[in-house]
């Protein structure tokens, strides 16, 4: 056993400290885990939607306790009250549509003799391995899913919002939910792997680096286990000339400094048409510097620490080496005298006379900084969102949605937005594409991964 350590951002303070779990805890944790699978998959669906909406209830009746925790562990402004807003949404569609994604396919053209039809079944124990980014919401995407299809879920939280795991556990138990069906264990990352490359699970469903995406693949190899990845992003977003520029300027600043820019699907990079590009400059580094740098628990910070001084250095790093490149800073730092240059408190920038030759707008930053450049036509913008070693989302701003959509479709990436940016709906596939990742959660076709097909051809002798 090793130990599970989270460290607070705002202080340094040790949030919570535990041992993770001997081996025979796993190997009883998975044991525990298939039988109760094997009896949940009979459980009819609309029992299955009920607990899961019993889930939901738990949880937000946890919600006053819940915004400050998460402020002490990864630093969110208390200000934003946690992701209830979007879980709430995430739950309650998949739920809505549990039936009519899950039903039956008939083969078309039955007849009196021979019943034929295409089951989803569900692919038996589901490891989440959730992020500490949005740690909530990353984890319910597949979380109350796999339960409602019939599966059994083990969940493995990032050290650094270890509580949210005791969350999901607390609540599931407050919903009743069968003993062993969902278990939130603290693991080591390599008890993580050997569990994958155990064979016991029969799904992994990962948020995180593209990094580690590797070595879950790695681990899965020869196991035949499915494997579900989102993974970084550089998500780029592309400022036409008849973009609304107020509404663009306020949504993409957001869109890059929301959550002190630790989002998946937050904006890294900007292309902005020739014609805007001075005044959208001009309001983007007016609108960054009013942003309030401090302790998430004050009600009046905007933007908070960075969840690790390890993270805020990388950003720093990416910053200086574009600067030393000829790239040029609108936001003085001094400006942010909670910023000392150093740890976990970082002020946000905006930077300008880039180019792609700087780590700052090629290399997932995962902070908050971007980077903003000029751009011609719709062709240049193109080419240059498409230059990326990633494809999670990509933003077009422009009143011309025929145009959005046929940009669109010459985009690498999973998702496509028109006039808003860092936005998951739960009736689209979140799925990203290139370095980004592969697999799909929520929507019917989130669903569809988290299941099986099953055909059943069953000829009457009568």
């Amino acid at each position: 056993m090793s130990e599970i350590v989270c460290i607070s951002p705002i202080d340094g303070r040790v949030v919570d400290r535990r041992p993770t779990a001997s081996g025979s805890a796993i190997t009883a944790a998975l044991a525990a885990a298939v039988a109760a699978q094997r009896d949940w998959a009979r459980v009819a669906l609309a029992e299955r939607c009920a607990r899961a909406l019993s889930f939901l209830d738990a949880m937000l009746a946890m919600k006053d306790a819940v915004v400050p925790e998460l402020a002490w562990q990864m630093g969110r402004p208390v200000r934003h009250g946690g992701e209830f807003g979007p879980f709430v949404d995430r739950v309650r569609y998949m739920v809505a549509h549990a039936e009519e994604f899950l039903a039956p396919t008939p083969v078309l053209e039955p007849t009196d003799a021979i019943r034929r039809f295409v089951q989803r079944a569900p692919v038996g124990v589901v490891l989440t391995i959730a992020p500490w980014n949005y740690p909530y919401l990353t984890a319910v995407n597949s979380v109350v899913p796999a339960l409602i299809a019939g599966n059994a879920v083990i969940l493995k939280h990032a050290a650094q919002t270890i509580l949210v795991g005791d969350r999901f556990q607390m609540a599931m138990d407050a919903a009743g939910v069968p003993k062993g069906l969902f278990q939130s264990i603290a693991l080591s990352h390599d008890d993580t792997a050997r569990i994958i490359g155990s064979g016991a699970v029969n799904l992994v469903c990962f948020t995180g680096s593209t990094t580690a995406g590797k070595v879950i693949e790695r681990a899965a190899a020869g196991t035949f286990a499915q494997v579900g990845l989102e993974l970084g992003g550089k998500d780029p977003a592309y400022v036409r000339a008849d973009a609304n520029l107020e509404h663009a300027i306020e949504n993409l600043v957001d869109g890059a400094f929301y959550n002190s820019g630790q989002c998946c699907c937050g904006i890294e990079r900007i292309y902005v048409h020739e014609s805007l590009y001075a005044p959208f400059v001009e309001g983007a580094a007016a609108l960054a510097s009013r942003y309030v740098l401090g302790d998430p628990l004050d009600p009046a910070t905007t933007l908070g620490p960075m969840a690790q001084a390890r993270l805020a250095d990388i950003v720093r790093g990416q910053t200086a080496q574009a600067l030393s490149m000829g790239a040029r800073a609108l936001i003085d730092p001094a400006n942010f005298p909670t910023d000392p240059g150093r740890g976990t408190y970082l002020a946000p920038q905006i930077l300008v006379d880039v180019d792609h030759d700087m780590r700052v707008m090629t290399e997932e930053s995962f902070g908050p900084v971007v980077g903003i450049m000029k751009v011609t036509d719709d062709d240049m913008a193109v080419r240059l969102m498409n230059d990326s070693a990633y494809g999670l989302t990509a933003a077009i701003w422009t009143s011309d949605v025929d145009a959005a959509q046929a940009l669109g479709e010459r985009l690498e990436t999973g998702t496509v937005f028109m006039n808003r940016c860092d936005h998951l709906d739960p009736g689209l596939a979140w799925t990203g594409v290139k370095d980004s990742g592969r697999g799909v959660t929520l929507s019917k076709l989130g669903y569809d991964a988290l299941t099986r097909p099953k055909s059943f051809h069953l000829r009457s002798l009568a």
